[in-house]
């Protein structure tokens, strides 16, 4: 029996070589043990392939519809074989690649169904997984980062990893005093990896253009490129993960793993057992789609109350679930440095929104350098923009899910409306800028979650300002 014809679709167009005989670059990379492939003209190219294979899968995909096909179907097959290589390209690269698959990967809930779907199985991957490096390099890192008698250390260590992620990936062993710990060994040659993608990886804003209308990748990417040197530095990491333990050490609904030992590329923290966020948002139970949502929205405002840092990079590996109820935070790489909370005026500017005051929402934000000096702007307008962004804390109890994620999506890209003007009017100021990005993951992740969340009482407990909004219009009411 004849085999069946390949699928022109489901395979690279013709004049990209496969993945596994690209360059000399990468056959050195494999003589290396599984390092990164550092150069920039083997990790350039695999990049340029995203945007060259999807050209190539759109003629395909022309000619399929001149012969009958349907625009659905063809383009559901172009879609399809385009998601699977970002996951293979992204996560074959490590790096800011992956990073940055990462970023995306939490923001697909606001992408409207038929475009979300093929992607979300691919970029999800991306969240907590990759492909692992051999054994022999993770025992030659652990021997240069803590000497040729590391083992001694550990009364065992599993060499198979449990977890793998754009840096480094984690393995479980027991420590000499026989607590279990997690063994994070950063990939070599991740530095360089990391930085370089950040600068070639705008090459896959041409192809996210044809996938993910009106988002604009650029901004995570640069800001990406600021903070993502501090991630090479577990010392750096392990001193944020011990601020937060510490600062969460006698909590009953969160916890987060104290440090055993930390080095510039291995990082031991204690083990922290659970179920992912990414495995609750595939098959949880409305209970803990709930939970998690409301811990999730807590830890965001409690991590710069208490320990004066904001957990920096929201995408669901790095929350879950422990078996006593507690909500765990891991991956203290990427914090922002908020030293006395959550900038006061937020609380303020959210409950004059929610009463409709809109000259002291503008001049709010005027103050705080959203809007510029020179820049004229009716006071009405930008509260009708903003309405739909504080839609959540008008209710007792808010569902937070893809629906209402995809609708203030079109409500910001929406043309047609006369505010869509102030898309072109606020500015956003350099100290808000993470904040920003990590709030706005952090919805994603709710909406992915679709949990049901009293927003405004957690708003009220834990954001001090807005409690004295509140507190001042039940007073007056």
């Amino acid at each position: 029996m004849d085999a069946p014809a390949e699928d022109p679709l489901e395979r690279e167009p013709d004049g990209l070589p496969d993945q596994q005989d690209q360059t000399d670059d990468d056959e050195r990379g494999g003589r290396r043990g599984g390092a990164i492939p550092r150069g920039s003209l083997s990790r350039g190219f695999r990049l340029a392939q995203l945007p060259a294979a999807f050209a190539g899968r759109q003629a395909v995909g022309l000619g399929r519809r001149l012969g009958g096909r349907s625009q659905a179907d063809v383009q559901a097959s172009v879609q399809q074989a385009t998601a699977e290589q970002v996951f293979k390209v992204l996560g074959q690269l490590k790096g800011g690649a992956m990073k940055v698959g990462q970023a995306l990967s939490v923001l697909e809930a606001a992408l409207p169904e038929e475009q979300a779907g093929p992607y979300r199985a691919a970029l999800t991957k991306l969240q907590d997984a990759a492909p692992p490096m051999p054994a022999a390099t993770v025992r030659a890192v652990m021997s240069a980062e803590l000497g040729p008698g590391w083992r001694s250390m550990f009364m065992a260590f599993d060499e198979k990893p449990a977890a793998a992620a754009s840096v480094g990936q984690v393995h479980r062993a027991t420590w000499s005093d026989g607590r279990q710990v997690a063994v994070k060994v950063q990939y070599p040659g991740a530095g360089d990896a990391l930085l370089g993608d950040l600068d070639q990886v705008g090459r896959l804003v041409r192809v996210a253009a044809g996938w993910i209308p009106g988002m604009e990748v650029g901004p995570i990417i640069a800001e990406l490129r600021e903070r993502v040197a501090e991630e090479l530095d577990y010392r750096a990491e392990g001193a944020n993960q011990q601020a937060f333990a510490d600062a969460f050490a006698d909590d009953d609904e969160v916890v987060v793993p104290a440090v055993v030992l930390a080095t510039g590329r291995v990082l031991v923290s204690e083990w922290l057992d659970g179920v992912p966020l990414s495995k609750v948002i595939a098959e949880g139970t409305q209970e803990q789609r709930d939970l998690a949502a409301r811990r999730y929205l807590e830890v965001l405002l409690l991590g710069p109350a208490r320990a004066g840092l904001l957990h920096a990079d929201p995408h669901p590996g790095n929350f879950r679930l422990t078996p006593d109820g507690r909500f765990g935070i891991l991956d203290f790489g990427a914090v922002n440095r908020l030293p006395n909370g959550m900038p006061p005026a937020i609380g303020r500017l959210l409950g004059a929104a929610l009463d409709g005051d809109s000259e002291t929402v503008a001049d709010g934000l005027r103050e705080e350098g959203f809007i510029r000096e020179r820049i004229q702007v009716d006071p009405d307008q930008l509260l009708d923009y903003l309405s739909p962004f504080v839609e959540p804390l008008r209710h007792e109890e808010f569902r937070f899910d893809r629906a209402w994620l995809q609708s203030l999506f079109k409500h910001v890209n929406d043309r047609e409306r006369p505010e869509w003007t102030i898309n072109l009017k606020v500015n956003l100021p350099p100290e808000y800028v993470l904040i920003h990005r990590v709030w706005f993951g952090g919805i994603g992740v709710m909406c992915q979650l679709g949990g049901v969340v009293p927003a405004v009482q957690v708003l009220s407990d834990f954001l001090p300002e807005f409690a004295e909004e509140e507190l001042e219009d039940s007073e007056v009411s």
